[in-house]
């Protein structure tokens, strides 16, 4: 990395006028001509864009300064004891020395690994913070969460021609020509607002555009597919993912991405209805009613003491220990290192995939996918039954903290009972809709885009999705039989096979 004061352009000195009007606006502070309102250990780079930018985007800045990262070097993080770090890095990093972490650090880091840097106002600084800048100070955390399906959730979309030809669907437009509704291909802008919202864009630099602000018109990168926060987002340095799709811009707390309702911004019905059955849970009721008694910034996080119902990251990702200090789950930033099934967003729940890149994954059909339409899981790619137990236990140690071995035992006996039950309803919808098109009914070269596949795709896309949820989550049971459950996979089923005999019985008239 190139030292952090030799890579601004002009070496050590930063345009004049800048610093005039940081002058300027500390006298005015109400920290005083010192700036006391403002943390002492910021490097010289770091205070003149706070200086500035608190005039211009105040809601950064104060958001920053609500921040760990605005008033703890990374040495003082380091004298903590170790279980209670915040990041993985065991020594302070090049050029971080004696700073806070703030602007610069993270803007002004590498620039020349960044296509979107640019000159601004005597710094050479880059738009987008990606994995690779945290990994920083945060190294296990990025390659933890670089090997899961998150990081991979953009290409699990573009490079699997299955998905992407649902993702053109969902987001085409229609039109009416001669008497017909004509489907119109999906452009960009529907996909990144929709599927690719969350999955994440390809952010790209194309060129240059200017921009007006209240200094001026100021030169800055033309970024395609940006702005962008979604998890698999590809970024102009090449590198996956957006922590920012947890821990939001600019305090990153640790707080905001333990709570459920930053999870909601993408799990929810109906097609992966996560938040909606936890919110509806006798967990999801505990939290609702307790949550203001959290300690939410503990670290570890301890069962009873600090927290007395589970969220999402107690589940999947937090470090987690009793009030002896025995870590109970150790931390992890890969999202599926607890979960031993994949229940949603394919038609047959099936084991968890090894790599996050499921798009190489290849069933015993050749179709890009786990399972085949039949039901058959990929003989390759998927995790073996030794990983699934040890998966499973570990799960269960996380319930234990709460719940005895004979209630854990009971509820996983309950989740593969509905798994089975829900994969059998899918494999009647799926021979629906294969004798759909064996009839000519619907036409399987896209196999979501008729009435009748759009029955099938809600079986397993929405309702079976629903079940599972209930299910795995327990105490939500009208997500598994009234709202998007078991009422409305079986009237789907219904309408499928009922589209078949009115076919059926017009061939006899015919006949």
């Amino acid at each position: 990395m190139r030292a952090m004061g030799q890579s601004r352009r002009g070496g050590r000195r930063c345009a004049g006028w800048v610093w005039a009007l940081a002058v300027v606006w500390v006298a005015a502070s109400p920290g005083g001509a010192a700036g006391a309102d403002l943390p002492q250990d910021m490097g010289e780079e770091t205070r003149a864009c706070v200086e500035c930018h608190r005039m211009y985007t105040p809601g950064i800045v104060y958001d920053w300064l609500r921040s760990r990262h605005a008033w703890t070097p990374p040495e003082k993080a380091l004298a903590r004891p170790e279980q209670e770090h915040r990041f993985s890095r065991g020594d302070v990093p090049a050029g971080f020395g004696g700073k806070v972490v703030g602007c610069f650090e993270c803007h002004g880091q590498a620039p020349d690994a960044h296509p979107d840097a640019f000159d601004h106002m005597g710094f050479r600084i880059h738009v987008v913070v990606t994995p690779r800048d945290c990994s920083t100070c945060h190294p296990l955390e990025a390659e933890q969460y670089g090997r899961g399906k998150k990081a991979f959730a953009h290409e699990n979309l573009a490079r699997n021609p299955v998905y992407a030809l649902l993702v053109d669907t969902v987001a085409g437009s229609r039109e009416w020509e001669g008497g017909h509704l004509v489907r119109v291909p999906s452009d960009a802008t529907n996909r990144w607002e929709t599927c690719y919202g969350c999955h994440g864009t390809r952010v790209t630099v194309e060129g240059s555009v200017k921009v007006r602000t209240a200094l001026g018109e100021l030169e800055v990168p033309n970024l395609r597919g940006w702005p962008n926060q979604g998890v698999g987002r590809i970024n102009p340095d090449g590198s996956r993912g957006a922590c920012t799709s947890c821990h939001a811009r600019h305090a990153f707390s640790i707080r905001d991405a333990r709570d459920p309702h930053t999870c909601s911004q993408c799990h929810l019905e109906p097609d992966v209805p996560a938040w909606n059955v936890f919110r509806d849970s006798k967990h999801g009721n505990l939290y609702e009613v307790r949550a203001h008694e959290f300690e939410w910034e503990a670290v570890p996080w301890v069962v009873g003491r600090d927290f007395t119902a589970p969220t999402c990251a107690v589940c999947h990702v937090s470090l987690l220990a009793d009030d002896q200090g025995q870590v109970i789950a150790e931390r992890s930033h890969d999202f599926g290192a607890r979960l031993w099934v994949r229940i949603f967003g394919l038609p047959y729940a099936h084991p968890q995939p090894g790599s996050g890149a499921t798009y190489e994954l290849r069933n015993p059909d050749g179709q890009p996918l786990p399972v085949t339409f039949e039901g058959e899981p990929a003989e390759q790619g998927l995790i073996g039954p030794r990983e699934r137990e040890r998966r499973r236990e570990l799960m269960a140690r996380v319930c234990n903290a709460c719940h005895n071995r004979q209630w854990i035992g009971a509820h996983f006996a309950k989740l593969d009972r509905t798994i089975r039950n829900t994969n059998a309803m899918v494999r009647t919808a799926t021979r629906l809709v294969q004798e759909a098109w064996r009839r000519g009914l619907a036409d399987p070269a896209n196999p979501f885009d008729e009435p009748l596949e759009h029955l099938w795709l809600r079986s397993w896309l929405f309702y079976t999705n629903s079940i599972r949820y209930a299910s795995a989550m327990t105490g939500a049971p009208d997500y598994a039989t009234f709202k998007n459950g078991w009422w409305d996979l079986n009237e789907t089923l219904e309408r499928l096979g009922a589209a078949l005999a009115e076919d059926e019985e017009h061939d006899d008239r015919g006949r």
